[in-house]
């Protein structure tokens, strides 16, 4: 039986919400932006309206208004967001239980066995009247080219690719369109004289191989429609490769020292995520970013796995040390832990550690953790963060919502 994948796509979904929200909006040129005062001012969403002044998703605010001069910028709420998104699974849970999310507002269904048409036109009108926003949704044999259907044509609108049309919908499209293509990648293949997904599919694999590694095959696959990755269950947990935070400052770090106050911020809210999902992870990765926007990252292997914030966080001031000269201002900074495993599991002793240390470390760690559960995150810090609140009076774990998007 062939399979039949569907992806539906909340279309300009935070804009969307705030235009609900806020009625009076619906008429204006609107997107959601961050804190301009904080520095965190780019774009995160926008409406039709302003779309059509060419305001893009993740440019500066203020590029966006030498656009759109009357362009309304709203704050994101990404508990509203949350919760429509919450809303719109509940609806496709209602015609199969494969549904995985990417991210708040898209997510793939396998309705195998269905009429896949009728099912989107269903879950599209159901969206417009229950949640009073639209959805894009494309009608496949596969995920890759359900999700090119979803953004084929918008807003409010059902594509469906098909084994007998995919090569005439798809493969003039540019190369950079296909899942898993970036910037990066898109260069690197027009490097090679492709720059649409048809001449992908037709490349040759050795070349690709050669310029993109085991990512060459894959395209490639992808490319001729080859993708038979399934479609996760709605109840299945996803596995988390990652924990991190980073932010950007309101003022340029200019010192080691800076950097050590906010990577203890960023690192305890990382050590106490890891702690709460039973992970310990092994790689510590810094990514930084100077105030003339030129970005690199550094990352070292730890002899055992861990979850305290300490060894976190002193990896991550020792990475910087290292790989930083500062003759740079730095405009932004983050701390990520990967190579995760679970705490049950079990971790392999070290002579050379002091494992009665590590112990005392955990025990206080954990009365720490429930400390500021119950008063705050601020209710127990190092008396160095209070040398300079500017930079660290902010607060990752409960201000920052982190969206982890994986495809496999």
């Amino acid at each position: 039986m062939e399979r039949i994948v569907l992806h539906s796509d909340c279309n300009s979904f935070y804009a969307s919400v705030e235009c609900l929200k806020h009625p009076e909006l619906r008429s204006k040129a609107v997107a959601v932006g961050g804190d301009v005062e904080q520095r965190h001012g780019i774009i995160l969403a926008k409406n039709q309206r302003a779309k059509r002044f060419g305001v893009q998703t993740g440019e500066p605010i203020w590029q966006a208004r030498n656009k759109c001069p009357d362009l309304v910028v709203v704050p994101p709420v990404f508990e509203d967001y949350m919760k429509f998104s919450h809303f719109a699974r509940e609806i496709y849970s209602d015609y199969t239980d494969c549904v995985e999310s990417f991210g708040l507002d898209e997510a793939w269904l396998d309705v195998t066995g269905a009429d896949g048409v009728a099912i989107a036109e269903k879950i599209s009108r159901r969206i417009k009247f229950e949640l009073g926003i639209t959805v894009s949704i494309g009608v496949s044999f596969n995920k890759v080219f359900a999700k090119l259907g979803s953004d084929y044509r918008k807003p409010d609108a059902i594509t469906v690719i098909t084994k007998d049309n995919f090569k005439d919908i798809v493969w003039p499209l540019p190369v950079t369109d296909l899942l898993c293509v970036g910037k990066a990648t898109g260069e690197k293949l027009r490097g090679l004289g492709i720059s649409t997904i048809g001449q992908l599919a037709r490349a040759d694999r050795r070349a690709l191989n050669l310029r993109l590694g085991k990512n060459g095959d894959m395209l490639s696959f992808f490319a001729n429609g080859l993708d038979s990755s399934p479609v996760a269950r709605y109840d299945k947990l996803q596995m988390v490769k990652s924990v991190g935070n980073s932010s950007t400052l309101p003022r340029d770090l200019t010192c080691l020292q800076d950097a050590a106050r906010v990577l203890y911020v960023l690192g305890d809210s990382v050590g106490r995520r890891l702690r709460e999902q039973g992970l310990l992870g092994r790689c510590v990765t810094v990514s930084m970013r100077t105030n003339e926007l030129w970005s690199f990252t550094r990352q070292t292997v730890l002899e055992r796995p861990t979850d305290l914030t300490d060894e976190i966080v002193r990896t991550g001031i020792e990475l910087v040390r290292k790989n930083y000269d500062w003759r740079s201002p730095m405009r932004s900074i983050g701390i990520k832990v990967s190579d995760l495993t679970d705490i049950m599991q079990g971790v392999q002793t070290n002579f050379f550690v002091d494992e009665v240390h590590r112990v005392k470390m955990e025990k206080l760690q954990e009365v720490s953790d429930r400390l500021k559960d119950r008063f705050g995150n601020k209710c127990i810090q190092p008396a160095s963060l209070l040398a300079d609140t500017e930079l660290t009076g902010f607060d990752p774990k409960q201000d920052h919502v982190i969206h982890p998007v994986g495809f496999y």
